[in-house]
């Protein structure tokens, strides 16, 4: 019997935006073609389960842990991380929000690595946005 051991991947971001207003925007299926720079397309096809059309290639999401305000966790088919979440803890008036992430091929680790680090900026930037009264409809997640 073969077994696989998977890396596990962490980062982490300060953001100026509580917990509870983190773990709403990841929360929301329908923010994430928003904030997320490689999702291009979200469409829930069962309960917390989506198709997920990306940059990166197409791949199936499932929700699997959601602890209001404190984190939120996915398993995936089809991408490079066989699991993916984001932990949020307060820090000073905003959070620290932790991305991980499981994946099998060890030699992905550094690019993958980056790819949860420009998650974490995405996510950022909108969270600062938003923050600042901005409007979802005018954010532009390229910039």
């Amino acid at each position: 019997m073969k077994v696989n051991f998977l890396t596990r991947i962490e980062r982490k971001i300060d953001i100026k935006t509580s917990p509870n207003k983190i773990y709403d925007i990841l929360n929301n299926d329908e923010l994430e073609t928003v904030w997320n720079i490689i999702v291009n397309e979200s469409t829930e096809i069962a309960t917390d389960k989506y198709s997920v059309k990306s940059t990166v290639g197409d791949f199936i999401s499932t929700i699997t842990e959601r602890v209001e305000n404190e984190k939120i966790s996915f398993s995936t088919e089809g991408s490079s991380f066989s699991k993916i979440g984001y932990i949020m803890s307060p820090k000073g008036d905003g959070s620290e929000v932790t991305i991980w992430g499981e994946i099998e091929d060890e030699k992905e680790e550094k690019m993958l690595g980056k790819a949860a680090e420009i998650l974490l900026e995405g996510l950022k930037k909108y969270a600062d946005f938003m923050e600042e009264g901005g409007n979802p409809n005018e954010f532009d997640k390229r910039k």
